[in-house]
């Protein structure tokens, strides 16, 4: 994965506007979406490329759906 990947960065930007619009920090949106802080930090800084399973859990812990979620997302 190239460290800057414009497509990981822009998942991970909507994941911490939508956290950070419903009040919750990393840790009370991980334990909400069964997932780990670390996880959560590393999706929102483009390191990490969570799998569709995990955007959805992610999605659903912040209350809103999975296409919401991947908005702007694209290639």
């Amino acid at each position: 994965m190239h460290k800057h990947d414009h497509i990981l960065l822009a998942l991970g930007l909507n994941v911490r506007r939508m956290r950070e619009a419903n009040g919750l920090t990393q840790e009370v949106l991980a334990e909400k979406a069964g997932l780990d802080q670390t996880y959560i930090s590393g999706i929102e800084r483009g390191l990490r490329n969570p799998g569709i399973k995990n955007v959805a859990r992610i999605a659903k812990a912040l209350g809103i759906t999975t296409a919401k979620l991947c908005e702007g997302v694209g290639a």
